[in-house]
This record gives structure tokens, C-alpha cells and sequence, in this order.
């Protein structure tokens, strides 16, 4: 399949688009403190980064009753919204990127393991309210992988799932994707390591958020 043939690009926002992945290890460890479970290493919380909130935690603490679930929410939430009082900036590249996206235009869509709460908050931080051409978070549908909130962003776009690409920094997304019947392109300066998300296989695998304009124009 010709790059050219993509119509269009879904992007992770946590760790893909914005440089947030401190402030969510520093939150779940700060809710777990509180919660007085005991610490995961940073690691482990980068292998849930992705997921929604609530698959994140039972991931990290299967044992966690529904009571103290709600509690631990709370104390993320708390914690996170504090930091984000002045917004995870976006990495390098990516405004000007996607605004050569949208000038070639590509659909563009987000597909979130964040609230839609506090996905709503950052894309208003970051201008992009009325941006994307749909934007899907994980309580409003099923958490990745699960591909249902692809499936709804390319039924919203009336785009097949051959004209559609995922990028991401997680095993969750690129998941997702290939559940979608999806190509995938993963970064490598997100959550997780490029030797942990090849074995999803991404089309490509980009070091900065740019590549990805110059590897989509790339003659085939």
C-alpha cells in the first residue's frame, strides 16, 4: 500500500502528541502513595500508559476492591490536574506537522486513553477544540485495544481501515490498530522502548514527530 493512499492519520495523545509521560508516572505513583498501595517502578507504569484510567489501575493492582478504585481515581485526578495547570506541552514538531497535515488534507482524528473531561482540557489549552475531525476518549467507548473507538472514528470519516494510520508510543495502540485491521507507526520517545513495540509491527518507527510528515510524502 502507497503512503499516498492514507486519508486519514489517528494519534495518541499522551506520550505521542504531548510530552506527558512524567507528570502520569509521578500521579500514579503519588495515588498509590495515598492510597497506601505499594509503589510499581516506573516501568510499570509506562507499560499501562494507554489504557483508561481505571484498566491502568486494576493492571498495576489487581487486587484493588471498587471502593478503594474510586478512591485512587481521585487521588490521580487530584494530583495530575495540579501539575496540568500549565499544560504538557506538545513535542517538537507536532503543531507544524499537523497543520501540514491538515493543508494535505488528511483527516485527523485522536484516539485517547485520557478522559474526555481531561481530554477536553488540553485541547483547549492547546487551541485545538474544533481541530481534529473527531476525537474519541476512553470513557465515552471501549479502553484500548479494544478497536471500537477507531472503528468509530473511521465510521465518523467514512474512511476504510486501509486508508487509515495509528501512531503511537504504546503496545495499546498499535493493539488497537492491528485489532481495526489498521496500519500502525510507532514513536519512539513516548512511554515505551521501539524493541517493545516492534513485535506489533508498525509500518515505521520515528524518533521525532516530523519524520512522519517526510516519511508519508516519501515517493513509493
Amino acid at each position: 500500500m502507497s503512503h499516498r493512499d492514507y486519508k486519514l492519520l489517528i494519534f495518541d495523545w499522551d506520550g505521542t502528541l504531548a510530552n506527558s509521560i512524567g507528570r502520569i508516572v509521578e500521579s500514579m505513583h503519588m495515588a498509590s502513595t495515598r492510597s497506601g498501595f505499594e509503589l510499581c517502578s516506573d516501568l510499570a507504569v509506562k507499560g499501562i500508559i494507554g489504557l483508561g484510567l481505571p484498566e491502568a489501575i486494576r493492571t498495576l493492582y489487581p487486587q484493588i476492591a471498587d471502593q478503594e478504585l474510586l478512591a485512587f481515581r481521585e487521588h490521580y485526578a487530584d494530583h495530575y490536574i495540579a501539575l496540568e495547570a500549565e499544560p504538557s506541552p506538545l513535542f517538537e514538531g507536532v503543531r507544524q506537522s499537523l497543520e501540514a497535515f491538515r493543508a494535505d488534507g488528511y483527516h485527523l482524528a485522536v484516539a485517547t486513553g485520557k478522559a474526555r473531561r481531561g481530554l477536553d482540557r488540553v485541547l483547549k489549552a492547546h487551541g485545538f477544540e474544533d481541530y481534529f475531525d473527531i476525537t474519541r476518549a476512553a470513557d465515552e467507548t471501549a479502553s484500548k485495544p479494544h478497536p471500537l473507538m477507531l472503528e468509530e472514528i473511521l465510521a465518523h470519516c467514512a474512511v476504510s481501515p486501509r486508508e487509515a494510520l495509528m501512531v503511537g508510543d504504546a503496545s495499546f495502540d498499535l493493539m488497537m490498530a492491528r485489532n481495526a485491521g489498521m496500519d500502525s507507526v510507532a514513536v519512539s520517545y513516548g512511554a515505551q522502548s521501539p524493541e517493545a513495540l516492534q513485535q506489533y509491527e508498525p509500518r515505521v518507527t520515528i524518533d521525532h514527530f516530523s519524520e512522519l510528515h517526510a516519511w508519508l510524502n516519501r515517493a513509493q
